[in-house]
């Protein structure tokens, strides 16, 4: 396999999860989420307004679900979104949970990831790639870390990731790392701690735990009408009180 290959491979094992004969039954780019549906729906975090760039012209619903999962491929921050969304609608579904959890995933508990991993992460080294809500909680019990593109106060820039995370227990990782291409580069630079995929983004896939993810904290989307209209309203974490389930599934 070439160097360029083996870079791509994670994304490409993602992509040939996507049925070559389904087609997109809608799609909607909201203000803080964009969903496609087939199969399910699938959500990705739409990117900043600054920096998303704009997606060729032609029409989406209808067209192939793997054609449009091969934007995750892409350097348009927007059309790696949509790829995103696109490969989720395929598996972020609660037949797929269930599969790999054994547990329906509406009897998932609907708490966030740094909430479920307070107790076990007491007293050790936790980096965070993205600045989530409520992770001042999350400091009070651990050595924490955050990375952030845009740093909040008290965040380390994303760079420091070449310096902090080989030194780390746990890093949570944001699933948009798949969008802007670093999650290969961050799994090999955190091999050493227990890893993470955390958000709406992440892809329930078991071949991110064939890369070296050892928990994926991801979401299932089910209430559709009250959820589509949450994003369509710009709804931000509003979509966990209208259909979004918050799952979890552990590598076995």
């Amino acid at each position: 396999m070439s160097d360029q290959a083996r870079m791509w491979e994670l994304y490409t094992a993602l992509i040939d999860l996507v049925p070559a004969g389904l087609r997109v039954a809608d799609c909607l780019v909201g203000y803080n989420w964009t969903l496609v549906r087939s199969h399910a729906t699938g959500v990705a975090l739409t990117p900043p307004k600054d920096g998303g760039g704009k997606r060729s012209s032609g029409p989406i619903t209808g067209m192939p679900v793997r054609a449009l999962a091969q934007g995750i491929k892409s350097w348009n921050s927007l059309e790696a979104t949509m790829g995103l969304a696109a490969v989720n609608s395929v598996l972020n579904s609660a037949e797929q949970v269930e599969r790999l959890s054994g547990i329906p995933a509406r009897q998932h508990r609907s708490l966030g990831a740094f909430e479920r991993f307070r107790e076990e992460v007491r007293g050790r080294r936790v980096a965070v790639i993205g600045h989530f809500p409520d992770l001042e909680q999350l400091g009070e019990v651990c050595e924490l870390s955050i990375l952030e593109r845009r740093p909040h106060a008290g965040d380390y820039p994303d760079p420091a990731c070449e310096y902090i995370l080989a030194e780390q227990d746990y890093v949570f990782m944001t699933a948009t790392a798949i969008i802007n291409k670093t999650l290969p580069r961050l799994l090999e630079l955190s091999r050493n701690a227990v890893r993470v995929l955390v958000g709406p983004s992440t892809p329930l896939a078991p071949v991110l735990f064939e890369a070296g993810i050892d928990v994926l904290a991801g979401m299932v989307v089910t209430g559709e009408p009250s959820f589509w209209t949450t994003v369509r309203e710009a709804g931000s974490l509003e979509i966990f009180e209208n259909g979004g389930q918050m799952v979890e599934i552990k590598k076995h």
